[in-house]
């Protein structure tokens, strides 16, 4: 466990919280992000708490031995950034949800995620004082699915790194861009069956047996640096996945000034509201047409981790 403590500002409250960073050692997307820029910069003191889950085993025993039982003397207040945490926190928990996908459609996850999802999320999501919903959309599906009352949710949504700018290097190349885990709410195969032209896939190997189609690009996982490049270069970014709670790509790409494709009805939407073209993420004539509909955004962003920050903080000094 590390423990840090920010020279606070006048009137802020000396509290302690306990921040679970075991993410960090499993993934460099979504979780790995709000948490690296989160860290960055709360202005509280910080006790970061982790388990070494560096393998798929050692993440299964976080899950049955080490979370449901998660607690550490000295914390005014736990915060865990996915809905793994305790079942009965000795101390006020906040609790970031990003999506309800295992939820809403258990069959895109492998065994493992699905049993011990159905056991477990609805009792850590019960046990939260409060929750952080990362899209009003992610608000809905926890209010829908499980019942939560709207006053105990807030919706903070997801900043982006300052690298994803339109000033900058452009890649090379006449090509169409995918960003994304390969997993099957991604929507891969739809996409690929979309373009015409090379369609270059940015993204780690994921779960659920999806391998990249043979008319693609893999480029695998690359830098914050190359992938902007590569968003500012592209003919256009196809995020047509048919489950996201937010949509980082959206975001990275509309800071980027690149143009986009992405699912209607969807926590996009909120993102990029009239920058982007929106597709029936099932259909693949609907997203070729939309490839043929794309136009350049002015680029925006949509907010810094600073403001993330902020705001998480007010979350904490509700139940401070």
């Amino acid at each position: 466990m590390a423990a840090h403590r920010r020279d606070l500002p006048r009137g802020v409250p000396a509290i302690l919280v306990g921040i679970d960073t075991t993410p960090l050692r499993q993934t460099r997307a979504g979780t790995a992000r709000y948490l690296r820029g989160l860290l960055a910069h709360l202005d509280v003191p910080v006790r970061e708490l982790s388990f070494p889950a560096s393998s798929r085993l050692r993440s299964v025993a976080a899950d049955v031995l080490w979370y449901p039982r998660l607690h550490v003397d000295g914390i005014d207040l736990l915060h865990c950034p996915t809905f793994r945490g305790p079942f009965a926190p000795r101390v006020p928990m906040v609790v970031t949800v990003h999506d309800l996908g295992v939820l809403r459609e258990p069959a895109w996850f492998n065994r493992w995620t699905r049993a011990y999802s159905s056991f477990a999320v609805p009792r850590v999501v019960r046990a939260a004082s409060r929750l952080i919903a990362v899209s009003e959309f992610t608000k809905r599906e926890l209010v829908e699915l499980l019942g939560v009352p709207e006053a105990k949710i807030r919706v903070v949504p997801n900043a982006i790194e300052d690298v994803f700018t339109a000033d900058g290097p452009r890649a090379d190349g006449d090509y169409t861009l995918a960003v994304g885990t390969l997993e099957p709410r991604k929507n891969l195969a739809r996409i690929a069956a979309a373009v015409d032209g090379e369609l270059r896939v940015v993204g780690v190997r994921g779960w659920g047996g999806v391998d990249p189609p043979p008319n693609v690009t893999w480029l695998g996982e690359v830098s914050d640096e190359e992938l902007a490049r590569l968003y500012r270069g592209a003919r256009c970014l196809v995020y047509a996945s048919v489950y996201e709670g937010f949509g980082l790509p959206v975001a990275e790409a509309l800071a980027c000034g690149c143009p986009i494709v992405t699912s209607e009805g969807s926590a996009m939407a909120e993102i990029a509201g009239p920058d982007a073209v929106y597709v029936d993420p099932t259909d693949v004539d609907s997203i070729r047409t939309g490839i043929e509909r794309v136009f350049a955004p002015a680029p925006r962003r949509i907010a810094s981790w600073a403001d993330v920050a902020r705001a998480t903080q007010v979350v904490y000094e509700e139940l401070a």
